[in-house]
């Protein structure tokens, strides 16, 4: 009589369990305040990115499993929103409205210029990592525009001589007083 071959038969092991524990916390932590609620996908996304900073794509798996989705429907939301971050972001994200209002009253040179002064294009952050830049189509400032948001501070009235104003403040540590003494305004 032959003795039988074993065969391995390989185990699953659940997505996720190789993730840096701040990355794994915060997708479960998202998932279970908010698995819940009615097309929960967008909620929890937004969740990751506030926790930090960012969707790294080694957690879709794991938010595709908790979610019972395929790992195609978890990234093609990902992928489909320009919201969300695939990258880590600069330390300070700066949104810059491209919204018709703001358009209207000096956004455009205002693009150009903080393009050129931090040296990178939307969605780009600088060389020293210190700053993303994002377009965003709507800010709610209009009557300030042209506006921006760094972080969640919003800024109207902003020209290209206050932008350099601000990060150059910022960079000293000062970003409001320089900021207001300059003639921004805040919202």
């Amino acid at each position: 009589m032959s003795e039988r071959k074993r065969v391995t038969i390989p185990i699953r092991v659940e997505p996720g369990t190789d993730l840096p524990a701040a990355e794994r916390t915060a997708v479960l932590e998202a998932v279970n305040q908010n698995r819940a609620l009615e097309g929960s996908l967008l909620p929890i996304l937004h969740a990751i990115q506030d926790r930090l900073g960012w969707i790294p794509p080694r957690t879709l798996p794991l938010i595709a499993y908790e979610l019972n989705l395929t790992r195609a429907e978890v990234h093609g939301v990902v992928t489909f929103y320009h919201y969300f971050r695939q990258h880590p972001p600069g330390k300070q994200v700066i949104y810059l409205c491209r919204a018709e209002a703001c358009q209207a009253v000096g956004a455009v040179s205002l693009e150009a210029h903080a393009k050129r002064a931090l040296g990178i294009d939307f969605h780009g952050t600088s060389g020293d990592g210190r700053y993303t830049l994002e377009p965003v189509y709507c800010l709610g400032n209009c009557a300030s525009g042209p506006s921006l948001m760094i972080d969640r501070e919003l800024y109207g009235r902003m020209t290209p001589e206050r932008f350099d104003d601000l990060i150059a403040a910022d960079a000293a540590g000062a970003t409001s007083a320089a900021a207001t003494s300059a003639g921004a305004t805040r919202a």
